[in-house]
């Protein structure tokens, strides 16, 4: 076993970092106070190449490990959640399922821009009623001579109204259940495709995350992503990656927190002296350190079964259960260590723990990762 991260992860750390210091931090406030969408920060990090880190470099990416494209979400989430949020689902959701499973011709129509920067990416999957249950879409895309014509709604997509293009879940076979679902790609501005308005949230509110209203929406029977009914199929895999990428989120933010409490702890005087100094207070920096360590060796490890090539769906469930419920018990407790202040927008731990609110939720509930935790011990159980 080796613990250490290589010198290029390293660099990508130390590069990440530096940049969201300098450019992500100072905004984060504001993002949140206004749910600005940070548009400029994005166009500097594909300037810098951080938008497709872990892409082939032909389709504009940089080549980089899971470990490092996780990384650079653990350092964004540090110092902005919102930014992290769609920073990650842009690599995660929009782009990755065309790398993986896109014809060299949507690698470079729609994976080579995404990864340059060029546009954020989106990936439709949520509907209304159908949120844990994806397998209950019913979007539907009927083929019409060489059209797919699509009709029906999604939910809090992340990106949406900005994206270049938007991965599109929808029933093709509607017979065959979870078999009839496919992937298809839908250009940003394609006639009959609408927004709803920017869902005001309790955190992460400059990720923008809207409805879309699909109506007799027409794209080439070429933009089918892989096989048709496919799709379900797909997004399990798309949705593992996706589960490492918000552990780093949750870890990125957990730190944050964990080092606000720290230099609190040190410098905040009670009745004489710092108030690190007693024990309530240094048991509870105390547990932020095993929970914050111990989920940041479960995403990494996560990632590092991913590049190896082998299963790692329960691995990215342990870790994304461990760091989300982590995440926010660090959090709030940050906010106790803070007392009065914490509580206050004042200092930041406030705004940390709405944000990391949502990551017990997306990419798959607490409760349904203990059942895919669940099934993946016991076996399927009747």
């Amino acid at each position: 076993m080796f613990f250490d991260v290589t010198e290029e992860q390293q660099v990508i750390r130390s590069t990440v970092r530096e940049f969201a210091e300098k450019e992500i931090a100072p905004r984060a406030r504001h993002v949140d106070e206004t749910g600005e969408f940070p548009a400029e920060v994005f166009r500097k990090m594909g300037q810098l190449g951080l938008m497709g880190l872990p892409f082939p470099e032909e389709f504009g990416g940089a080549g980089v490990d899971s470990i490092s494209a996780a990384i650079a979400v653990e350092e964004v989430a540090r110092a902005c959640g919102s930014t992290a949020l769609a920073y990650a689902a842009h690599m995660g959701l929009g782009s990755a399922p065309i790398a993986m499973f896109g014809s060299a011709e949507q690698k470079e129509r729609f994976l080579k821009p995404a990864a340059e920067g060029a546009y954020m990416a989106a990936f439709g999957l949520t509907e209304p009623h159908a949120g844990s249950d994806a397998g209950a879409t019913r979007t539907s895309a009927v083929l019409e001579g060489n059209q797919w014509v699509i009709n029906g709604s999604k939910m809090w997509i992340t990106n949406a109204p900005m994206a270049g293009h938007i991965i599109v879940t929808a029933v093709t076979d509607k017979e065959r259940g979870k078999r009839g679902i496919s992937a298809i790609i839908v250009p940003g501005g394609t006639p009959g495709m609408s927004f709803g308005k920017h869902e005001p949230k309790m955190g992460l509110r400059g990720s923008v995350s809207t409805a879309i209203s699909l109506d007799n929406v027409r794209v080439p029977k070429e933009n089918l992503l892989g096989e048709r009914g496919r799709g379900f199929t797909q997004f399990l895999q798309v949705l593992d990656g996706g589960r490492v990428s918000i552990g780093a989120m949750c870890v990125g933010l957990a730190q944050a927190a964990y080092e606000a409490a720290v230099s609190y702890a040190r410098e905040r005087e009670a009745f004489g002296k710092p108030i690190g100094s007693y024990q309530s207070v240094s048991n509870m920096i105390a547990d932020m350190e095993v929970g914050l360590e111990t989920s940041r060796l479960m995403v990494y490890k996560a990632a590092w079964l991913k590049d190896q090539g082998r299963p790692f769906s329960k691995e990215a469930a342990v870790a994304k259960l461990y760091a989300s419920e982590v995440s926010e018990k660090i959090c709030r407790d940050a906010i106790q260590v803070f007392g009065g202040y914490g509580y206050s927008q004042e200092y930041p731990v406030e705004r940390l723990y709405r944000d990391t609110r949502l990551l017990t939720i997306g990419e798959g509930t607490s409760e349904i990762l203990r059942m895919v935790i669940g099934r993946s011990v016991l076996g399927e159980l009747e």
